[in-house]
C-alpha cells in the first residue's frame, strides 16, 4: 500500500494525530507500506519517532540494515521477527499511571497478523509485561478486517473461544475519528493547551 493508496493516507494522518493527542513517541516497525505512513505521520507531529527494522520485509528481493530516512541512532535492525516483536511490545509496557501507551494495529499481511495476535494473547493471558492495562486498537479501515473478525465469531460458536473474550481485549475501530475518542475516553486527557506527560504509542 503506497502512498497513494486511501489506507497510507489514514495511516499516515493517524500517526500526526496520535503523536500530536498523546504528545508521544512513536515506535513502528520501521518498514514500508502503512509502517512508513505511521512514521512520517509521527516524524510530521514534530514528534520522537523510533523504530524496529527487520532486515528483510515480506516481498524485498534484498536484505537491507539500513532506513532511508531515519536516524540511525533511532531504531534498530532485528535479524530475527522475534527481536523486533519483543520491541515493540516493550514499548507498549505503562509502569506508572503517567505513562500512555497504546498499541495500534493497521491493515497488513502475514506479519502485521503474527503480532496482533502474540499481542492479543500476552493481553489475554497478563503476560505483557505492564502493569497498567494497554489499549489495542484495530483499524478496521473499509472492514479490511472483518473476515478475520467473523472467524474468530465462529471460534465462539465452536468454543473455542470464550464468547466475548476477544471483544474485550482490543477495540477495532473503523476510522481515524473511532481510534482518537477512544484514546482520549481511555485516558481521560486533558483539554487542548493543558499539560500531558511523555508516553509511547506502538503503531503496527
Amino acid at each position: 500500500m503506497g502512498p497513494d493508496h486511501p489506507h497510507y493516507l489514514q495511516a499516515l494522518e493517524l500517526g500526526k494525530e496520535v503523536a500530536d493527542l498523546l504528545d508521544c513517541t512513536s515506535w513502528t516497525g520501521a518498514g514500508p507500506g502503512l509502517m512508513d505512513a505511521a512514521t512520517k505521520g509521527a516524524l510530521e507531529s514534530g514528534k520522537p519517532v523510533g523504530g524496529f527494522k527487520i532486515a528483510k520485509e515480506a516481498g524485498e528481493w534484498t536484505a537491507s540494515n539500513f532506513h532511508s530516512y531515519l536516524p540511525p541512532e533511532t531504531y534498530l535492525t532485528c535479524r530475527f521477527f522475534s527481536a523486533r516483536k519483543h520491541g515493540l511490545v516493550d514499548a507498549a509496557v505503562r509502569s506508572s499511571c503517567s505513562d500512555r501507551t497504546a498499541v495500534v494495529a493497521l491493515p497488513g499481511g502475514i506479519g502485521t497478523l503474527d503480532e496482533m495476535f502474540e499481542i492479543l494473547t500476552l493481553i489475554q493471558l497478563q503476560r505483557i509485561g505492564s502493569e497498567l492495562p494497554v489499549p489495542f486498537l484495530v483499524m478496521n479501515y473499509d472492514s479490511y478486517y472483518q473476515k478475520l473478525l467473523d472467524f474468530l465469531g465462529d471460534c465462539e460458536s465452536w468454543g473455542t473461544v470464550s464468547k466475548g473474550e476477544v471483544a474485550s481485549l482490543w477495540k477495532i475501530c473503523e476510522n481515524n475519528s473511532e481510534a482518537l475518542a477512544c484514546l482520549a475516553e481511555f485516558y481521560g486527557l486533558p483539554s487542548s493547551g493543558e499539560e500531558r506527560h511523555e508516553v509511547s504509542v506502538q503503531i503496527e
